[in-house]
């Protein structure tokens, strides 16, 4: 072998060496676009604050150690109430949202009673705050007779029979 076809061997390996690399730099991690995607808050969300789609949005998963239990769509957060504080940038756990109550303490509401064909209303308040389908207590205010119920999704107590 002459010194020239050593030289031209060499630049070859270079040169098949650098397109190598050249094509690794550019690879897309294969677990890349597999760990799908997380909603993550654009600012500070204070507990009680009900989050809405201005205050979020849905960031790539990079990290392939990250642990489960965090949002992942849109709709799992959107019109949720977080209880405790939410930070820019980081995932928002699943657990730390809860549905927007329904009833408060101490609003004015109705309370039915519903029976085959017997219908009674009267005026209420509720004795804490409650979401839709919660058995709570309630204040008749007419009489002051605390009795228990379940919370509609009008914002109405029915009343359970004794």
């Amino acid at each position: 072998m002459t010194f020239a076809t050593a030289s031209r061997s060499k630049m070859q390996s270079i040169k098949s060496a650098l397109a190598v690399m050249a094509g690794l730099a550019f690879a897309v991690p294969a677990w890349a676009g597999d760990l799908g995607f997380a909603i993550v808050p654009t600012q500070i969300i204070y507990p009680g604050e009900e989050i809405d789609a201005s205050k979020i949005q849905s960031v790539p998963v990079t990290n392939p150690k990250l642990m489960g239990g965090y949002a992942k769509a849109m709709d799992e957060v959107r019109g949720m109430v977080t209880t405790r504080t939410l930070l820019p940038g980081r995932t928002i756990m699943v657990s730390s949202l809860r549905q927007p109550y329904t009833l408060k303490r101490g609003d004015k509401i109705v309370l039915v009673y519903d029976q085959g064909g017997l219908r009674i209303t009267a005026a209420g308040t509720p004795l804490a705050d409650a979401i839709t389908g919660e058995f709570i207590k309630v204040r008749n205010t007419d009489t002051g007779v605390i009795i228990s119920g379940t919370v509609m999704q009008d914002g109405t107590v029915l009343v359970e029979q004794k």
